[in-house]
């Protein structure tokens, strides 16, 4: 099976998650995310692996989630340039596939390819932790790192790898008002996975595929930690 090539943004929506609670990130602190990445709740991750294009191993990858700490938390996104042969003229959260240099850690290739594609530095990020790998269509088993940002300076991309960076609001990906499902048949094969379409004022961010999947995870994981926490 190949990858399908469409525009995902014609492929009708089948439903939108209104009914879901959100995220109280207006309640969310740094010393929270860490101890509830110190110390899990019990949860499951929602999406785990894209219908794969070929056979073989899984590759193993890494991204970094950025959470860059402002007056509202955001998420550092970017958008590959067209001509990537994997992924190209998508939104990716920084990372790539790990290296000899990188030991086997997914932290380490993270922050690598953060510091490579967008210039932000190790000393600015604090990883709190990994969420569980996510196995993508093209052959990668990718490892989310969820960190902390403190950002002390402009975005330096490499435009090699990336073609524009941009923050996005978790508030908003963290509102399930916000997660579309879309669903295509391709091959004889159904194919079903999440949007999370942000329009800055002047773009719209179509986000989608892997990227919606790891970070609907991050909702998964985040809204079951602040409902326990607001159990009494």
């Amino acid at each position: 099976m190949s990858l399908p090539s469409f525009d995902p943004r014609g492929v009708p929506v089948r439903a939108v998650d209104a009914h879901l609670p959100r995220v109280p990130v207006e309640l969310l602190q740094p010393a929270l995310l860490r101890t509830w990445f110190a110390a899990p709740p019990a949860w499951e991750p929602e999406l785990r692996a894209e219908p794969r294009a070929s056979a073989g191993p899984l590759r193993p990858a890494a991204v970094l989630v950025p959470l860059v700490w402002r007056d509202q938390p955001q998420v550092l996104l970017t958008q590959r340039p067209a001509h990537l042969p994997t992924h190209g003229g998508q939104i990716a959260l920084p990372g790539g596939k790990l290296e000899a240099a990188d030991r086997g850690d997914a932290v380490r290739c993270a922050l690598r390819e953060a510091h490579e594609e967008v210039g932000v530095p190790p000393p600015w990020v604090e990883p709190l932790g990994t969420l569980p790998p996510y196995g993508t269509g093209s052959g990668f088993l990718i490892t989310p790192v969820v960190a902390l940002v403190q950002p002390q300076g402009p975005w330096r991309p490499d435009p090699r790898e990336v073609q524009e960076v941009f923050e996005v609001p978790l508030a908003f990906l963290m509102d399930p008002r916000h997660h579309r499902h879309h669903e295509l048949v391709w091959q004889g094969q159904v194919r079903r996975w999440l949007s999370m379409p942000y329009h800055d004022g002047t773009t719209e961010r179509f986000i989608w595929g892997a990227t919606a999947g790891m970070l609907r995870n991050l909702y998964r994981f985040l809204l079951t930690a602040s409902a326990a926490m607001m159990r009494p």
